[in-house]
Order: C-alpha cells, then structure tokens, then sequence
C-alpha cells in the first residue's frame, strides 16, 4: 500500500518541482506569456488541489509581472495561503505602485493569523509610503513591527520605515527613527542622503555623508550618486570637485551610474566642457548617460550640440526613451526649430511613447515656443492627463503669441480642474500674456491678489511682468511707483521694461533716470544704450541721442546689428540692413519696389520716426525699406510657394514700421507671415497681426 502511495506520489513531485522550474523561468525572462503556459499546465496535471507551494510561485509570477489580476486570482485559489504568497504579492503591488491592494493584502493575512516576517515588512512599509501624508497607515504599520520585534534591530526593516518616514514627510519621526537605529548601516544612512536630496536639502545630504564616514562607514555607490545629486542641487562646484578625486581613486567612477551623475552634476554647475570630458571617458554608456549629456548641454545654451549627442545616441543603438526624446525637444525650442520639433514628434509616435505626459508636455512647450501654437493646441487637449509643466506651456505658449484671452481661459481651466495648483511660473506666463494682449486691469488685479489667492508672494519675475503691463498701458508714473515700493532691488529686466515703454510713449524723463540705473547694473550693454539712444531720437532731440552714441563709442561698446534669417530648402539665408550682397539681391529689390507701390495705393505711409538719423524724410523712408527683415520677407515670398507660412527670425525686436508694412503684405499677398523678434511672436495675416498693435 505504501509503495502504491509512493509510486502515485512521485511523478506529481516531479511534476510539481518542474513546474516551479517553469515559474522561476518565467519571472526571469520577464514573459507573461511562459507564466501562463506554467500555469495552464499546473491547472491540467494538478488541478483540483495546487499544491500551497505552486501557488506561491504563481503569485510570486503574476506579482512582478505587473499583472494584478491574475496575481490576486492566483493567492484568492491558494486553500492554505502562507506567508510567501501574501509577502510576494504585497511585493509586487508596492513595487509597482499600487499601494492600496498591498496594504489590503496586508490586513487580510493578519485577519487570517499570519505572521508577518521581514520580508513583508519592507514591503508594507513601501506601500504605506505612497499614502498621503496625513494617512495613520505608516504609523500603524512600524507598530506592529515594533511589536513582533522587529523595529528597531532588524536594519532592513528600519530602512524600509525610515524611508516611509522621509516620502510621507515626517522629518522629525524620521529622524527620531534613525536615532534609534542601533546598527546604522550604509542603507540606512542612504535613505537620509536620497530623501534629502530629493526633498531639496543638499546641504542635510552633505551632513549625512560625513556622518557615515564619521561613524567609519564605506559609501557605496547609492551614496556617492546621492553626493553629487547634492552637489548639483546646491552647485556646491568646489565641494563636487574634490568629490570626484576621491571617486578616481576608490574606484567608483567605472559604475554607470556613478558618472551619469557626476555628467549630470558638471551640468548643473555649467562646467559644460567638464561633464563632456567624463561623458567621453565612460566606457559603458545607457540611455540615461546619453540623456543627462543632453540635457548639460541644452541647460547651458549648448541647443545644437545638445541635439548633435541626441544623434549620436542614434547611431549607438539608443532606442529614444521618454525621457531622452522630452530632453532634445527643450533643444528644439531653443533653437526654434520647428521642424525638427515636428521630426521629433513623429519619433515619439512611432516610439509609443507621444502620449506621455512628460514626452507630450514638452511638445506642449516645444510647439509654443516655435510659434506653432495649433499644434501645441492638439497635443494639449488629446492628452488624457497634465501636470503643472503641462499646463504651463500652454499657458506660456499663448503668452508668446499675446494671446490673453486663451491664456486666461487656460488658467481659469486649471483652476476649476482644481488637481493642480499654480506655482510662480504659472502667474508670470499670465501676467505675460495680459501684458502682451492689453489685458491690463485683469492682469493688474490678478498681481495684487497673488498673495493672498494662490499664497504667492511677488518675485522678482512678476514685477519685471507688471511695469511691463503697466508701462504698455501708458501708465509709467504707476509703474515708477511699483518699482520704489519693491521689497527686493529692482533687476535689468525690471528696469528694462520701464526703459521700453518709455520709449514707446516718448516719456524721456522718466526713461533717462530707468536708462541710468541699466547702466549701473550692466554698463556694457549695447540694448540699453541704443534704447536710450532711440527714444532720444524718435522725440526729435538729436543732439542728445548723439552723445548717447558717442558714449558708446568712447567706451567701446558695439551695438550689435540688427539681422533676420529665413531657412528655405535646409539652408539658412542670414539678412541684414541695406544687405546688397545676397546673391537674389536684384529680385528682393524689384520685390520690395512692386510691394512698397502695391503697399501705398492700398494706404500704407511709411513710419519714419525710427529711421534714427537727422536726415531727409525722402532719406528715412529709403531707410526704412531696407531693414533686415524686409529683405528676408522679399526672399520668402519668391521662393517659399504659396500655402507655405513664411517664418522670419530677427535678433531685435521689430520695429513699428516693419510692423506695419508686414500687415499690408500679408493681405496684398494672401500670405500667412510669422515673426520672432527677441520678444515674442507675430502671426500676420489677411492684414492683421496676432499682436492686434500692441507688443
């Protein structure tokens, strides 16, 4: 009888152990597909009693394949649910972001009597660390740890709290936790410096570094990428440096992860060409190496090399992630690089990666800032979620443009969502687009109340923004009164913006004394000089934008011309005034004599009160007609064909006859003509301006 027993028992231990073989093949290459055809094959050799331990495999499957639903099917079928399974499943949930079914897990198996071990710890303490911070779970759970004995001998365990302590912002109890802590390892000291870093306090990630070298701790390299992370945060460059050598010699700079961080950390510190030199030593490269190259550059005006690394990554065999694709394409608007903006985009889609929401974002602000405002529109309202980055380059997308009325619906749409609250950028890409659209008194109201509404205090930023509205308005006294009255000193764009609309309504005073405190905070700026220059001249008075000039000179201060640029056919046509030497200089002139004729019969009179020489009138319209990017329209309109938006780019700010001229070309021609001077954009159309005149 028994050797029947035996002999019926031993092909099912066989089958049993096989089929665990199967499992544990499964989890490793990661396949969905194995870990059903294991389980398929335990359902028809064991089926109706799975044995506890199959079961555990099953769940332990499921579990870190991201597949719940199978996985809480597979514990729900175990008769004699143990430990392991509920420990794997609670894994698996935490690990993957589901808080809610881990910890319910977790109450479940000690309704059912089970012990927790320490193992399951960790993993509950993982879960309670996504609840809010307000939630007693985390709490509840180092309770019963404590109790089984487990808190605070067991290092693993009190890592895993102490942690949850950090992301759920309990600093104090944190730290009461770890000084409690009776054997600190290198762990338990990295949860205090990751966290830290993560919560903005470099300087607490420093502290924590020498304490684990004080307490005669080893870092590993957890803690050294913390350290530079720090660095970084805080451009602690000197501190960083010294780092580094002590990175060479330990050995730790041949870890990918170690020189990831300290490309990122020369980036941050804008040692550009220093992060390029540890990026070239790196042996071994990933995804996020080629990214964090990309992003030093783009984050120090580096735009085209930025995207010239991006490439690189290409040709290496890099698949473009959400991460990489998101980084090159804040190159693209720095650039202003529509098309490449548009190639990206399509990289995205056949990445499957366009739909998320750091990918689209960027499109989102890539779009805005290369004028391409419809397309911003489309990804913006097809993505299925937003954050705060979403939703400020949309906003920030119509400031560009001067769309104020868009801009604020956006804002008003944000608001009532009520899922995302505003921060500082937000209210200066509002206070942006009021100010570009004319939208003074909304703006005005919405500056004063900022504090009070949105718990906001005033920066730096959105004064620049409200002079900028009010001195636009007319209203410069006002604006003088704001910039005395500031609790911080006033900054160039500050000032700056008072200049400018002085100079827009001939307010000479008043643009004299904003004039003179430019030159104290910058006294090698051609702009405030010509400005200065400028305003003197358009007021008639002559002799004193002379010696503006001839200060310039004695200083030796150059202005910097003024130049326009057009791409047509990959190549770029650079432009400037009174330009002869470009080899279609015949045609653009017998164009721009057809338009200036076409321009008067249709009432056009030129606006000579920029054309800032003490000359003949005949001599100023002549002029006019020949600034820069005049002659870049005129090539625009013989090569690009019609249907094609012509886009013009110019290092100056447009000036008020350009303006008006490009009007009347836009509806002579039937042409669509945008424009992005250093301030913003223009859209001309059927003899409109997206501007409606007031930039």
């Amino acid at each position: 009888m028994r050797r029947a027993a035996a002999a019926v028992a031993a092909p099912l231990a066989t089958d049993s152990q096989l089929l665990a073989a199967a499992v544990e093949e499964a989890i490793t290459a990661r396949s969905p597909h194995l870990g059903r055809a294991a389980h398929a094959r335990a359902l028809r050799l064991l089926s109706p009693a799975i044995p506890p331990f199959i079961c555990a495999h099953l769940v332990n499957l499921y579990s870190k394949l991201d597949l719940p639903g199978p996985a809480a099917a597979a514990l729900a079928s175990d008769p004699s649910p143990t430990v392991v399974s509920y420990t794997a499943f609670i894994s698996g949930a935490a690990q993957h972001g589901r808080p809610v079914p881990a910890l319910s897990a977790f109450a479940a198996m000690l309704r059912l009597g089970l012990r927790p071990n320490d193992f399951t710890f960790p993993s509950a303490f993982k879960a309670a660390a996504s609840a809010p911070s307000r939630s007693t779970i985390g709490p509840q759970v180092h309770a019963l740890a404590l109790r089984f004995g487990y808190l605070p001998v067991d290092s693993f365990v009190a890592c895993a709290a102490l942690d949850m302590y950090f992301k759920t912002g309990r600093i104090a109890l944190a730290r009461r936790l770890f000084e409690e802590m009776p054997n600190r390892n290198v762990v338990a000291w990295n949860a205090v410096m990751t966290n830290a870093v993560l919560d903005g306090r470099p300087l607490e990630t420093v502290e924590a570094y020498f304490g684990l070298r004080e307490a005669g701790g080893m870092p590993n390299v957890v803690s050294v990428c913390a350290f530079f992370n720090a660095c970084a945060g805080a451009t602690y460059l000197s501190l960083g440096e010294q780092f580094h050598g002590f990175v060479v010699k330990c050995g730790f700079e041949k870890d990918v992860s170690v020189s990831n961080s300290m490309v990122d950390f020369y980036g941050k510190c804008r040692c550009v060409e220093k992060a390029k030199a540890v990026f070239d030593k790196m042996v071994v490269r990933n995804s996020v190496s080629w990214c964090c190259m990309v992003v030093a550059y783009a984050q120090n005006g580096g735009e085209e090399e930025a995207f010239s690394v991006y490439l690189g990554a290409r040709r290496a065999g890099e698949e473009p992630t959400d991460f990489m694709v998101s980084s090159v394409l804040t190159t693209c608007a720095g650039l202003l690089g529509l098309d490449l903006g548009r190639a990206l985009h399509a990289v995205a889609v056949r990445s499957c990666i366009d739909a998320n929401i750091f990918v689209a974002s960027a499109l989102v602000d890539m779009y805005g800032k290369c004028g391409g405002i419809e397309e911003a529109e489309q990804v913006f309202f097809e993505m299925p979620q937003r954050n705060l980055v979403t939703w400020n380059a949309m906003i920030g997308g119509y400031a560009h443009i001067g769309d104020a009325q868009n801009a604020l619906a956006v804002f008003d749409d944000m608001m009532r969502c009520g899922e995302t609250a505003p921060n500082y950028i937000t209210l200066v890409n509002v206070l942006t687009a009021c100010s570009r659209g004319g939208l003074t008194k909304e703006g005005y109201e919405l500056f004063k109340t900022m504090d009070e509404r949105f718990g906001i205090k005033p920066r730096i930023e959105h004064y620049a923004c409200v002079v900028d509205l009010l001195g636009r308005a007319g209203m410069e006294e006002q604006a003088y009164d704001i910039i005395q009255g500031m609790p911080m000193r006033p900054s160039i764009s500050v000032w700056g913006a008072l200049l400018g609309a002085c100079k827009m309504h001939g307010k000479t005073q008043l643009g004299k004394i904003a004039a003179e405190k430019l030159f104290e905070l910058d006294p090698h700026d051609s702009g405030n000089h010509v400005l200065l220059s400028n305003m003197f001249a358009s007021a008639g008075r002559w002799a004193e934008a002379t010696d503006v000039r001839k200060e310039m000179k004695n200083v030796g201060i150059k202005k910097d011309p003024g130049r326009s640029w057009i791409t047509w056919k990959n190549v770029v046509h650079v432009f400037q005034a009174k330009d002869t030497k470009h080899e279609m200089n015949n045609e653009i002139q017998a164009l721009l004599a057809k338009l200036k004729s076409q321009m008067q019969a249709a009432g056009y009179m030129p606006d000579t009160q920029y054309a800032l020489y003490d000359i003949e009138e005949e001599e100023k319209e002549s002029e006019v007609f020949q600034h820069s990017e005049k002659l870049a329209l005129a090539f625009g309109l013989i090569c690009i064909p019609p249907g094609v938006p012509i886009r013009i780019m110019k290092n100056l700010r447009i000036c008020v006859d350009c303006h008006r001229a490009f009007k009347f070309v836009s509806g002579i021609s039937g042409r669509e003509v945008i424009v992005r001077d250093n301030n913003r954009f223009h859209h001309f159309k059927n003899y409109e301006c997206s501007c409606k005149d007031y930039w």
